[in-house]
């Protein structure tokens, strides 16, 4: 599949995704793919989406979980959720569907327009200790998407912002397991922490305090290119190069890559050198016609599917691949 046939098999898909390929591979103007992205609101996976919000401001019923789902023992979500009940973790909850709704890119004005924040600070508790929906709980990677959501939305979230600062490791990383005295970040939970702080400096702008939090936390990845142990320099796990859409909680070098793609053009700084292997990955499993197949989606329940099945090519994971190599690449290559 030559470039131009793989950016129109790409275009040719739901507004969630076509607007960014518009935006970002198409390099359109901004008023055709700003009109794409506002219908995400009324077709589509965006749409239906939107349909299946509760009364309530949630999302069946639940905060990280759906209202009957049987949690049982505390599972967090990067280590063992998925695997918490036999078809694996349900992805249905109000996390989990705030999290696809804002980055398919839907208008946040949507949700504000139908007092979500409101609703969810009166009606929505975490399953951990039934705390307050916006206050956060004691997970990195929750409080990270609920520090994204809260920004999206206009809900008060610097006291979660401040957690994060006062619960960074000495390594520079972050892990959900610090409750039970882990001193040693995780991957997971490091990535998944950034991606919510960038998303607080995004909204918010210029703060000293976060973005010393943050650079030091993508130095905890880069120091181990993205995806080898420190001690040894083996790669930390056969999870790093299994791609698969929707992202979710776990940690792969493309979603990695893709944060240190967003937060470099932010920070205006050139791609770091120290990626280098970890993009050599990315590289490698992408197939001759350009495409990435989905290898390993996380099982559970959804309100439908948005990506191909396993085995077969991915839009979406070819989409973020492409612009992860496109913006290695540099603009000289875009000229």
């Amino acid at each position: 599949m030559g470039s131009d046939a793989l950016v129109s098999w790409l275009a040719d898909a739901d507004p969630a995704l076509r607007w960014q390929v518009e935006r970002d591979l198409m390099r359109m103007p901004a008023e055709v793919w700003q009109a794409t992205r506002a219908r995400v609101a009324t077709e589509g996976f965006g749409a239906r989406l939107l349909a299946a919000q509760d009364p309530d401001g949630q999302w069946a019923g639940g905060a990280f979980f759906p209202a009957d789902f049987d949690t049982g023992e505390r599972s967090d979500g990067e280590d063992g959720a998925a695997e918490h009940a036999t078809h694996g973790q349900p992805w249905t909850a109000t996390t989990w569907s705030l999290n696809s709704l804002r980055e398919w890119g839907l208008d946040p004005a949507v949700l504000r327009g139908r007092r979500t924040a409101e609703l969810l600070a009166e009606h929505c508790r975490w399953e951990y200790d039934e705390l307050p929906y916006w206050g956060g709980e004691v997970d990195c990677c929750i409080n990270a998407w609920t520090v994204a959501n809260g920004v999206w939305l206009g809900a008060d979230i610097d006291g979660i912002v401040a957690w994060f600062l006062e619960h960074q490791l000495p390594d520079g990383g972050w892990n959900c397991e610090w409750e039970d005295g882990s001193r040693r970040s995780s991957f997971h939970s490091t990535l998944n922490s950034l991606k919510g702080l960038l998303a607080y400096e995004v909204a918010k702008g210029p703060d000293d305090a976060v973005r010393t939090a943050r650079w030091a936390g993508q130095e905890y990845l880069l120091a181990r290119g993205l995806f080898r142990r420190l001690s040894t320099g083996q790669p930390v796990a056969d999870w790093v190069d299994a791609f698969g859409y929707p992202f979710r909680w776990r940690y792969d070098v493309l979603r990695a890559a893709d944060y240190f793609r967003e937060a470099g053009t932010h920070d205006g700084v050139s791609p770091d050198p120290r990626m280098a292997d970890a993009v050599a990955l990315l590289r490698s499993a992408r197939r001759p016609d350009g495409t990435w197949l989905q290898a390993s989606p996380l099982p559970g329940r959804v309100w439908f599917d948005v990506d191909a099945p396993a085995g077969a090519p991915s839009k979406w994971l070819t989409f973020f691949g492409t612009r992860v190599l496109d913006w290695w690449a540099g603009p000289e290559s875009r000229s």
